[in-house]
């Protein structure tokens, strides 16, 4: 299996900071949130997305590429290749090594289908933007999503990831323009808000949505540590799975 490629947490400016986050940070979050084992605590209410099996289909590797064909509702997700991927699709399916978390943002080169309760499949897109992926690499990704977009009949939305610390970067609105041209449906996860104090998460969520010009309810607020959001998130793709699905230009 082919795992997501880049790193948790870290605090080192521009595009050479490294993550402080391991997986063992994760494990540490899931216990801390959900209970020893990946178990609700008491009074957390009903889980919006009970896990209950997952399975990996495979990658698209390349344009015109094999990829699974099912009749399932897709729901994908995007972000630059240090905002965090990994750890929240692990928060997210409750599983610690589900998508491991890198030291090498921009390894993974495919894009990779998970089947989620046999209901509905979660796709992993690579991360972009990294500067220290040569260039030739980062327009390998272009393509590849491209094919992916144009040979889909399944999507129902794509969850886009932020950094509540970064500014949003060139990468980020030429994917979010991108999609808006092609009126995908979009969900846009804000990570790492443990990063801040917990007065200060709202008015940066704020200043981002004026920033990029979208509804502020359109954003959750989300750590892979706390395990802040992960339900919102959950309910949030769960009511995308149950939308019409999205057709290509």
């Amino acid at each position: 299996m082919t795992n997501a490629g880049e790193p948790g947490d870290g605090d080192v400016d521009d595009e050479r900071w490294t993550d402080d986050a391991t997986d063992a940070d994760d494990e540490t979050g899931l216990a801390d949130a959900t209970g020893a084992g990946g178990e609700r605590p008491p009074g957390a209410g009903r889980d919006p997305l009970p896990i209950r099996s997952l399975e990996f289909l495979g990658g698209l590797a390349s344009a015109g590429g094999w990829r699974p064909e099912t009749p399932l509702p897709e729901v994908a997700f995007a972000g630059r290749s240090n905002v965090g991927k990994s750890s929240l699709l692990n928060r997210l399916i409750r599983r610690k090594a589900f998508a491991r978390v890198s030291r090498t943002p921009g390894r993974t080169r495919e894009i990779n289908f998970f089947l989620v309760n046999g209901e509905f499949v979660l796709v992993d897109l690579p991360g972009y933007g990294y500067a220290r992926v040569a260039k030739e690499r980062r327009n390998e990704w272009k393509p590849l999503m491209g094919e992916y977009l144009r040979h889909t009949r399944q999507l129902r939305g794509i969850v886009q990831l932020l950094d509540v610390r970064r500014e949003p970067s060139p990468e980020d609105f030429e994917m979010l323009d991108y999609l808006a041209e092609l009126e995908v449906p979009v969900l846009m996860a804000v990570t790492k808000v443990d990063k801040l104090k917990p007065r200060e998460v709202a008015p940066r969520v704020r200043q981002l949505a004026i920033a990029l010009g979208v509804e502020e309810e359109q954003m959750i607020p989300f750590s892979a540590v706390t395990g802040r959001g992960r339900d919102e998130l959950a309910a949030a793709v769960t009511e995308l799975v149950r939308e019409p699905a999205w057709t290509p230009p």
